[in-house]
């Protein structure tokens, strides 16, 4: 049986999130579980950063997750399978 995030490994992850949000705690386990590296920057704690997620998202909300180039907005299990490659 191949690893099934080999297509994930090739794609960077982001999360933007803070530490008090539910669904950015649902998104990093949901991750986590999988074995998928990625960046978790907290938004709460730094003002350039919220800055960025909001000019790539055009979000105030979190979470934010980025895969390579693809924003998706919230946790969207379905978007976030198919844009890690994981179907």
């Amino acid at each position: 049986m191949g690893n099934e995030n080999d297509a994930a490994v090739a794609k960077t992850v982001r999360v933007y999130s803070t530490p008090a949000c539910p669904y950015c705690h649902m998104v990093k386990k949901f991750l986590d579980d999988r074995g998928i590296a990625y960046e978790d920057i907290n938004v709460a704690a730094d003002e350039a950063a919220a800055k960025e997620m909001v000019e790539k998202s055009g979000q105030m909300g979190v979470p934010v997750i980025m895969v390579g180039d693809q924003i998706i907005v919230g946790f969207d299990k379905e978007e976030l399978i198919k844009a890690l490659g994981l179907e």
